[in-house]
């Protein structure tokens, strides 16, 4: 693969790998920097690429390679607080922002309780805006895996949002 197909591989996978970090990290910058990151790294290997996977997989491994090392060196295992960030409020007084926040760590802490997967499937899907087909090629299952195990982890979370109602 030469500088041109790299170039044509970073625009097709650019958005993806950065949904896919943002994910993990909440933070738009370091997100930002751990894909520039990935994509060097993806052009440093390229001779190592089999195909025996999609490349978006490939990309999406190396990218969580490049974050857990990025972790370790920087010792931040904090990022990966479920309630870390909470979505603005737009136009709301004190008492519905405060409400608003409250049920954003609820559903948080529901996800949190979730198994590793299904957890991971819940946040692709929410805060990555992954496609189910796009969830399933990186956790290197089906789409219709991923959209049974959304579903099924949508259940979980209902039920557990119950207790605090």
């Amino acid at each position: 693969m030469d500088k041109t197909d790299m170039d044509a591989v970073y625009q097709e996978y650019a958005n993806l790998i950065y949904r896919f970090l943002y994910t993990h990290t909440h933070d738009a910058d370091w997100s930002q920097e751990l894909m520039q990151e990935t994509f060097l790294r993806a052009v440093d290997s390229i001779s190592r690429y089999d195909g025996s996977c999609k490349l978006s997989v490939w990309l999406c491994q190396i990218a969580k390679h490049v974050m857990w090392q990025e972790l370790r060196k920087r010792k931040r295992f904090d990022i990966v607080e479920w309630t870390e960030e909470l979505p603005d409020a737009h136009g709301q007084d004190g008492e519905g922002c405060a409400l608003q926040q409250e049920r954003t760590k609820e559903l948080y802490r529901a996800i949190h309780l979730l198994p590793e997967l299904e957890k991971e499937v819940v946040l692709y899907r929410m805060t990555g805006e992954l496609s189910f087909r796009q969830i399933g090629e990186i956790l290197g299952k089906s789409e219709n895996w991923s959209r049974t195990v959304f579903y099924r982890a949508k259940q979980k979370i209902r039920k557990e949002l119950e207790k605090y109602e």
